[in-house]
This record gives structure tokens, C-alpha cells and sequence, in this order.
């Protein structure tokens, strides 16, 4: 059997992307749900998004390390499995101290998964691809906003919450025979190891790129944590609007993924200092466009292409900055996502707390985005190695430099 091609090995990166989209982000939507089934309040269910956060903080470096030595498509087939047992034992969870164990369960490879995914995407192609490769990937991510969160929540408050997991742990099945038919072998580099892999994670550029996406992706969860709230209280509209809302929110995710890759391919840094800056613009934007209804629709579509065009010249360049080890730094870069995402959402309710009123959050994250945006620059400067916008050399590059040497 003929191997696919490569291009068409990035769908199947793609699904498990989406699975991993629509778990993450559907719990905002079945939290009365669950708190009604299980006899618990709402803030108190809010646990459970903490916990598939707590679960990718900790299984991104701690999975990405065990499975150091083991072959790409092979780890790709583990994670996904065990996302999908982490689903069904969230569906299956006989109360609520279950579900929380659930929910850590899956997300513990979802860092991991997108970190050696990306790796793998940019191996599947020719340089001068790479970043376009890695935001494929993350489409899967950004349509499962659109379309497996709505649906999803859909399927829960008609069907109960159980149905809304059994159905994600189908997809886990699906997205792992995708990996197994569509993705090609691709053996661990003989002289990668878990040391090589951890001093990488050590260069000073890497940790600044993590800093970076801590400080500046906070300012998108800053405000997207209240952006159902935000629609009753402040731009006027039914609580029947709020699913299209953020459907709007990840229509932008997916307009700024697919304009991301070619941009971050051309130009990394300048595509990173540009998304930054347009969010901290949007931000303070949309603390004025939210009175008039239409202007405040469109500024929660570029809110989210703006917020989401900082992911993949982040990616990008902490694997590019870890060298020939950048696995590790890779999945550690979700672990930083999922603290922006915590840190975020609390900043954004204390100024919410604090009486500063609905709309607070977007001046929060205008300043986070800032802040974000000081430490790349501060990075740039500081950067001193030639082809700063270079990526991980390519599995088709890597192929060209062993035929030549044959």
C-alpha cells in the first residue's frame, strides 16, 4: 500500500485537532447541564474546566518526556487513545469527583499531541512550508469553535451531557484511524534524548517565546471567558445569540490560522509583533464598539484572527529556537497557552469584581496583550543567531541531506 501523501497526512493531525477543540471548549456550554445532573452549583462545575487545564499543564512536558524515544506516529496513536479513554471515562463518571478525574485524564495529552504534531506537521513538508503545515493542524482546532462546539452543546442540552463526551470519544476513534492510515512513519532521531530535549527547553529564546504566550494570549482568554456575559449585559443582545457569538469568535480563529501560516512562513517575527499589536488595538477597541451591535459582531470576529495569529509564530518559534530537540519545548509552548488561559480569565474577573463593570476585561487584556508584545520585541532584540525566522529543518529536508550524502 502506497504511502499517502504528505499534505493529505496533515487532515488526519487536523481531526485529532478538532476532537481535542470541541472537549476543551464545550464544557463552558454544559456547565448548567452537568451542575442540574449532579446536583452541584454552577461556579462550582467551573471546576471542571480548571481540571482539563491543570491536565494539559501537567501532561504536556510529562508525556512529551516519557514518550521521548518512542516513534512519532506511534506517540501520535497513545495520545489520541488516551484522550479517548479520558472522554469516555468522563461520560461513563458515576459523580461529580469522577467527572473532575475525567477531565484531567483528557486533557493530559493535549499539549503533547499538538506539540509532536507540530513537529511532525513540519517534517511532512518542503521548507519554506512549515508554518503554513503547523496551522493546517490548528484549523482543526479553530473549526471545532464553529461547528463541534455549538453542535456539541446542542447534543448535551437535548440528549444529556454523557451523549456530548460518548460522541468525542467517537471522534478520538475516527481521528486515530485517520493517524494510522494517513500519517507515515517517522523514526525518533538517533541522537534525541530526553537531556537534549530539557537544555533545549532551557535556551533563553524559548523561554521568552513561552513568556510571551503566556502574557499575550491571557489578553484573549481575558475576555473571551466573559464573552457570552458581555453579549446579555453590554452589546444588548437575547441569550439565544450567544452560541452565534462565539461562533463569530472562531469564524475569526479560522480566518487568522489560514492568513498566520503563509505570513509566519515569510516573516516570523514581524508576523508575531504584528498580531500582538493588532490585539492590543482590537481590545481597547471593543470596549467601545460593544454599544452598537453590528460594530461589536465584527469586532468579535477580529478579535478572535487577531488572538489567533499569535499561536503559530509562537509555535513556530520556540521550535525553531530548540534547535534539533523541539519536541518538548513544542508541547510546553500548550502548557503556557493553558496558563494564559487561567491567568486570563482570573485578571479579567477581578476587574469584573472589582466594579469596573462588564466590558472591564478588554482594558485587562489590552494591557496583557501589551506586556505580551514587550517581551517579544525585547526577544528579538536580544536574538543574535543567523535566519532568525528559520524552523525545524523539514522531514523533505532531511531526506534531500541523506540522499546527498549517499
Amino acid at each position: 500500500m502506497s504511502r499517502p501523501p504528505r499534505p493529505v497526512a496533515l487532515l488526519a493531525l487536523a481531526v485529532g485537532a478538532f476532537g481535542i477543540g470541541t472537549t476543551e471548549f464545550v464544557m463552558m456550554g454544559l456547565m448548567p447541564n452537568v451542575a442540574d445532573d449532579l446536583g452541584t452549583s454552577v461556579p462550582t462545575a467551573g471546576y471542571l474546566v480548571s481540571a482539563y487545564a491543570i491536565g494539559v499543564v501537567i501532561g504536556a512536558p510529562l508525556l512529551t518526556a516519557l514518550g521521548s524515544r518512542i516513534p512519532r506516529k506511534r506517540m501520535l496513536l497513545l495520545l489520541m487513545a488516551l484522550f479517548t479513554v479520558g472522554n469516555l471515562a468522563s461520560a461513563l463518571a458515576p459523580g461529580f469527583g469522577w467527572l473532575v478525574a475525567g477531565r484531567v485524564l483528557a486533557g493530559l495529552p493535549h499539549g503533547a499531541f499538538f506539540g509532536v504534531g507540530a513537529v511532525v506537521a513540519a517534517r511532512l513538508v518542503t521548507d519554506g512550508r512549515q508554518a503554513r503545515a503547523v496551522a493546517t493542524m490548528f484549523l482543526g482546532l479553530t473549526v471545532a469553535n464553529i461547528v463541534g462546539v455549538p453542535l456539541a452543546t446542542l447534543l448535551g442540552q437535548h440528549l444529556g451531557w454523557r451523549a456530548t463526551f460518548l460522541v468525542v470519544s467517537v471522534i478520538g476513534l475516527v481521528a486515530m484511524a485517520a493517524l494510522a492510515r494517513l500519517i507515515p512513519h517517522i523514526p525518533v532521531d538517533a541522537h534525541q534524548s530526553l537531556g537534549r530535549e530539557l537544555r533545549a527547553l532551557g535556551n533563553r529564546q524559548v523561554l521568552l517565546g513561552l513568556l510571551t504566550a503566556v502574557f499575550g494570549f491571557a489578553g484573549v482568554f481575558a475576555v473571551y471567558s466573559y464573552l457570552a456575559s458581555m453579549t446579555t449585559e453590554v452589546m444588548g443582545f437575547g441569550e439565544s445569540s450567544v452560541t452565534v457569538v462565539l461562533a463569530l469568535f472562531g469564524i475569526g480563529m479560522t480566518l487568522g490560522a489560514l492568513v498566520a501560516g503563509p505570513l509566519t512562513d515569510r516573516a516570523l517575527r514581524p508576523t508575531l509583533y504584528g498580531s500582538l499589536g493588532a490585539l492590543a488595538v482590537v481590545l481597547l477597541a471593543f470596549n467601545y464598539t460593544a454599544h452598537v451591535q453590528w460594530a461589536a459582531l465584527v469586532t468579535v470576529v477580529v478579535l478572535g484572527a487577531v488572538g489567533f495569529m499569535t499561536t503559530t509564530p509562537l509555535q513556530m518559534l520556540v521550535m525553531n529556537k530548540s534547535k534539533d530537540a523541539p519536541t518538548l519545548a513544542s508541547a510546553s509552548n500548550h502548557s503556557a497557552f493553558n496558563i494564559a488561559n487561567a491567568g486570563g480569565a482570573w485578571l479579567g474577573g477581578m476587574a469584573i469584581t472589582a466594579g469596573w463593570g462588564w466590558m472591564s476585561p478588554t482594558l485587562v487584556g489590552a494591557v496583557l496583550a501589551a506586556v505580551g508584545l514587550g517581551i517579544a520585541v525585547t526577544a528579538g532584540l536580544l536574538d543574535r543567531t543567523p535566519n532568525p525566522s528559520r524552523v525545524v529543518a523539514s522531514g523533505v529536508a532531511r531526506e534531500r541531506e541523506r540522499d546527498s550524502v549517499s
